[in-house]
């Protein structure tokens, strides 16, 4: 079969390996659509430290179910799926306390282990999550979604909070979607005017330009003087997370999605001043894929509008590429496996 590999940072190549062998309690799915995440594009451009070299990305991802057994799920050959790409050991301390996201020995497929960017994979049944009958290019849009919505999981959003999120790329996008959903007031800031044009499509209800606006007076006239109830962190930079202490009310929570390298420097006892919670968020649970698929197939929000372009296989070192240079206009590319 034929599957995309990052050859080393900054080339991509379609090569031939062998069919995936099924094995016991495992289905065969053929690939569909496959979206790129920051993770891939971070292995392409050689950022990304968990990724060894030749490494097929990929788990953001829709199939077609082409060889499954009896199972007591009622899945079967025909269903348009998707799946939990985050596979963990299974006996860890985190994983005896059911907290599988954040696995010891966490291997998420396209990082620390190959990934959907090929014709067909094998994938447990138990990670297998039924379509709902959305369409396959919907469908390789909820693990991304799926991203933000545990992250806000982590705090409780109530109707009528306000929430900042610092940071409009996709991951943040889709925390918009998912506040917005759950009644909260979105305000949301970037460096790229493009990006925050993408979020006013999406509703945002006030939009800062950091480079250009004051974000301490946007916050201020916001919230009333009394700062956010929420605040989501989804650049993973010292500086956003500042930001985030500096807005947040009193007795606020703060999530962290943004995956830094950097360290952060700041005197703690502000925290405690304002007797902060502070979240990280790591992967998702299934049931964050579930509950947005349910979503999304009521017609709570709208993943698609999320799209920028579909690319081709043949054509995904362009798409890497392009993302890799985004100047804000990009939300997700797709790449097209088969129809």
């Amino acid at each position: 079969m034929k599957s995309i590999q990052i050859t080393k940072p900054g080339e991509i190549q379609i090569k031939e390996v062998p069919m995936p062998v099924v094995g016991k309690d495992e289905a065969l799915l053929q690939i569909l659509y496959c979206g790129i995440c920051g993770a891939d594009v971070a292995s392409f451009t050689g950022n990304q430290p968990f990724t060894t070299y030749p490494r097929i990305p990929g788990h953001e991802f829709s199939a077609r179910i082409v060889e499954i057994g009896e199972n007591d799920r009622g899945l079967k050959a025909g269903d348009i799926v998707t799946a939990n790409p985050y596979f963990n050991c299974g006996h860890c301390y985190a994983c005896q306390r059911g907290l599988v996201n954040a696995c010891t020995d966490n291997q998420t497929m396209g990082v620390q282990r190959d990934g959907s960017f090929c014709e067909y994979v094998a994938m447990p049944v138990s990670r297998i999550i039924p379509g709902k009958g959305l369409s396959a290019k919907a469908l390789a849009l909820i693990e991304p979604f799926s991203i933000s919505c545990h992250a806000l999981s982590r705090a409780a959003v109530r109707p009528g909070d306000n929430l900042l999120i610092m940071g409009a790329g996709p991951i943040g996008l889709f925390a918009l979607m998912k506040a917005k959903a759950m009644g909260a007031r979105v305000a949301i800031a970037d460096l790229l005017d493009n990006r925050l044009a993408l979020a006013e499509s999406y509703g945002a209800d006030m939009t800062i330009s950091v480079e250009k606006e004051d974000l301490a007076e946007k916050a201020a006239a916001f919230t009333d003087g009394n700062g956010f109830d929420v605040c989501v962190e989804a650049c993973g930079q010292p500086a956003t997370f500042l930001s985030c202490i500096d807005a947040a009310a009193h007795g606020a929570n703060i999530i962290l999605i943004g995956n830094g390298k950097k360290e952060t420097t700041f005197v703690h006892s502000v925290l405690l001043k304002k007797e902060l919670n502070v979240f990280g968020s790591r992967n998702a649970y299934t049931k964050d894929f579930e509950e947005l698929i349910e979503l999304v197939a009521a017609g709570g929000a709208d993943v698609l509008k999320m799209v920028s372009g579909v690319y081709p296989m043949e054509r995904a070192e362009e798409a890497f590429s392009a993302l890799a240079h985004n100047d804000g206009t990009l939300a997700k590319l797709l790449i097209q496996i088969a129809d």
